[in-house]
């Protein structure tokens, strides 16, 4: 890893969103690979922190067949959620401090223990089960600066966090029904404008949160006990061009909702 080179593509990323720059297609000079882009996210990250606090969470990207085809990348991604980007049910979302404000409509689960650091064995769905203590309905908040979908390149959202700009959640629980079936209903103003079901997500929400306590197993980390993770939309993302009220509704699990304003 060339440092000084991944600390420049960082500040890089870092003075766009600044200036409001439209998502550049073409990855960071120094992420020649998945790998390589995941290092800038962590340099970029660490800017981040600067303004909007500890890391609190993770957020899962493209875990459903349809949000695969909209983005045309058939391989998850991930990135962080930092603190003050976390949102109660109910807020008020401003379009205008967004290059472009998406709406992502999820199930987030609560880690109660921590996952191992460098597990020698993989965790599966059913592993990963012991380590997840609660549930709630969420909506991710994504700023994806007007980005060319037709010209997507994976190692460039990886640099970008992910296009992670916040999460709402709802009061988890710590009881919750089966996850694969439970039917998640998005309205706007109270109309229902679209509907999933936690099998969408990597077929169960719980095998998301495994291939995420792999994927940092990799890279010598971990999930903390505390730590949340979105586990990817059920549906593709919305892009409200006016104001309204977002409401998500999980069955048996809760309802999260936003009010968009200019």
């Amino acid at each position: 890893m060339d440092t000084p080179s991944v600390e420049r593509d960082a500040q890089a990323l870092y003075d766009e969103h600044a200036r409001r720059t439209r998502f550049r297609s073409a990855p960071p000079p120094s992420a020649t690979t998945v790998r390589a882009a995941y290092d800038v996210q962590r340099a970029y990250v660490g800017l981040l922190r600067r303004d909007h606090g500890a890391v609190v969470g993770y957020k899962i990207g493209l875990t459903s067949p349809r949000m695969q085809a909209m983005c045309g990348i058939a391989e998850p991604v991930c990135g962080a959620v930092l603190a003050q980007r976390v949102h109660r049910s109910g807020v008020r979302l401003k379009r205008s401090d967004h290059g472009r404000l998406g709406l992502e409509f999820e199930i987030a689960v609560r880690i109660g223990r921590d996952t191992d650091t460098g597990a020698s064995v993989p965790y599966t769905l059913d592993t990963v089960r012991a380590h997840v203590d609660g549930v709630c309905a969420a909506l991710e908040v994504v700023d994806d600066r007007h980005a060319d979908y037709s010209a997507l390149d994976v190692r460039g959202l990886v640099a970008d966090n992910a296009w992670n700009a916040g999460v709402v959640l709802s009061d988890f629980i710590g009881a919750w029904p089966d996850l694969p079936s439970v039917e998640g209903i998005v309205r706007v103003n109270g109309e229902a404008i679209d509907r999933g079901f936690g099998r969408d997500v990597l077929g169960d929400p719980l095998g998301v949160v495994a291939w995420l306590a792999n994927h940092l197993a990799a890279r010598g980390e971990c999930l903390s006990a505390g730590q949340f993770v979105m586990t990817g939309s059920l549906v593709p993302t919305r892009f409200p061009a006016d104001n309204a009220d977002y409401r998500f509704d999980v069955d048996g699990i809760g309802s999260v909702c936003a009010t968009v304003a200019a």
